[in-house]
């Protein structure tokens, strides 16, 4: 008789709660409880797990305190029984009840194991109860990816914008979901993680922020499954206010997490909490992924971010040396910058070498002959992406002459000059041999082209502004070629 009355009172404040919270979350946090008992005016209930239990103290504790008054009066009160799983073999269940009224905490051991009651008429906060605390989900952050390290450029400008936009109101903006791609190295996973660290400091810890790859994401599903906690785990991923899940390209193929990763992000989604994506490519060109996911990622914004320009990776470069309190020769920075091109990881991975060289030999200075040594092995050879053409026009706009005078057979000063530059630019940067290149410059014979390479060589040894015109219109024609 006491579990068929449990059963009509509990349906009278289901009654009650129902109209007082949305369906999804009525249907996630209500509907699985079981009315146990009913001994005068304490109701026992029983709730799935330890984590379910705490949800509800944590954020339907008065929901639940004014329910309870309303149905069984002032003097009625509301018992938990949480179903605990052994985790040996997490087969069978028990129950374990707390005494009527809560306990002080023990030093010597844990009073509370898996039951609560409380009194409407307390005021105490329920919530702090001998030998349990409230879960703490790590948020996997990386402190050193924050906004202050992250260079702006015009390859990121647009995700950087929004992503500062979305850490000082996430959830309440119109980017959700937030959804970054680009290719490997571009600085996606600095900045989403970057939204998560600023969120953490701005709401001082009180908004539960989670970064996490779909890799991991996967793995953790498939044991929640394996151990028949899929509710749990569900239940913890709804509960944050701030998911990123980064390189979601990898959901491809896996039918069941995109299943369960569909509803948990409607329940977050409906809820206004933000969720934050990365990709390497577009959503549209993610393959086997579902088309409700596709449409779901494409209701807030997309922002792509593409390979950094020439002054991008210099400031890059600038700030990772001073990061790591290094000062390197600005012709040390733009070569690095001028030779890595595809990616910031690459650009890192320099400064980490010639920082890592100098350490092992004991070099105090780093000259630029000396960094080219370095990081010969890792500099992919260019030469083929640059013509003796575009040498010609370049070298040719810089004299401000006709590209054509460079093949005459003038002696002018002026072309003489530009012309013997060209062609020591021609050997420079192009594998052309000394033949080809004289054919270029109107049939001259090699041995003329090495002349002019074996002045100019010479020049910029001995002159400041030869030097300076070769290395602007080398730099000029390199980025040409970007």
């Amino acid at each position: 008789m006491s579990k068929e009355q449990a059963s009509l009172v509990w349906q009278q404040c289901l009654d009650v709660i129902r109209d007082n919270i949305n369906f999804q979350k009525y249907k996630t946090w209500f509907e699985p409880i079981k009315p146990l008992k009913l001994i005068e005016t304490m109701l026992t209930i029983e709730v799935p797990s330890q984590f379910f239990y705490e949800w509800l103290e944590e954020n339907y504790y008065q929901l639940l305190r004014s329910t309870i008054t309303k149905v069984l009066g002032t003097q009625g009160k509301l018992e938990y029984s949480v179903v605990v799983e052994k985790a040996e073999d997490m087969l069978d269940n028990k129950t374990i009840r707390l005494p009527q009224q809560p306990t002080p905490p023990s030093s010597k051991e844990n009073q509370f194991e898996g039951s609560h009651a409380f009194y409407p008429g307390q005021l105490q906060n329920p919530y702090i109860i001998p030998g349990i605390q409230k879960k703490k989900i790590n948020s996997n952050l990386n402190p050193q990816y924050v906004f202050e390290k992250y260079i702006e450029g015009d390859c990121n400008r647009l995700a950087r914008s929004a992503s500062l936009a979305i850490s000082e109101h996430p959830g309440a903006n119109s980017f959700n979901p937030f959804f970054i791609y680009g290719g490997t190295g571009l600085g996606k996973t600095h900045l989403i993680q970057s939204i998560g660290n600023k969120v953490k400091q701005a709401y001082n810890g009180e908004k539960t922020v989670l970064y996490i790859t779909s890799e991991s994401f996967t793995n953790e599903f498939v044991h929640a499954i394996r151990n028949n906690r899929i509710a749990e785990f569900s239940m913890m991923y709804r509960s944050v206010d701030v998911l990123i899940v980064d390189d979601i390209q990898f959901f491809s193929g896996k039918e069941r997490t995109q299943e369960e990763f569909f509803h948990i992000f409607n329940t977050l989604h409906q809820d206004g909490k933000q969720i934050i994506l990365s990709s390497d490519r577009a959503p549209k060109d993610i393959p086997d992924i579902q088309e409700r996911l596709i449409s779901r990622f494409n209701w807030g914004l997309s922002a792509d971010i593409q390979m950094p320009e020439f002054e991008t990776r210099y400031a890059i470069l600038e700030r990772k040396a001073n990061d790591n309190g290094i000062e390197f020769d600005q012709d040390i920075l733009e070569f690095i910058a001028l030779n890595f091109k595809s990616n910031v990881r690459e650009l890192e991975g320099a400064i980490i070498k010639l920082l890592a060289m100098s350490s092992l030999q004991n070099v105090d200075h780093i000259d630029l002959p000396m960094a080219k040594r370095m990081l010969k092995d890792m500099i992919k050879d260019n030469r083929s992406n640059i013509s003796i053409e575009t040498i010609q026009n370049q070298v040719a706009e810089y004299f401000g002459i006709d590209p054509t005078k460079l093949k005459d057979k003038t002696r002018k000063q002026e072309v003489v000059e530009a012309r013997q530059i060209a062609m020591y630019l021609s050997k420079l940067l192009t594998k052309a041999t000394y033949k080809t290149i004289g054919l270029h410059f109107g049939g001259r014979d090699h041995s003329t082209v090495i002349h002019a390479i074996s002045s100019v060589t010479d020049q910029t040894n001995t002159n400041v502004k030869i030097k300076r015109i070769v290395k602007d219109l080398q730099h000029q024609i390199e980025l040409s070629t970007i």
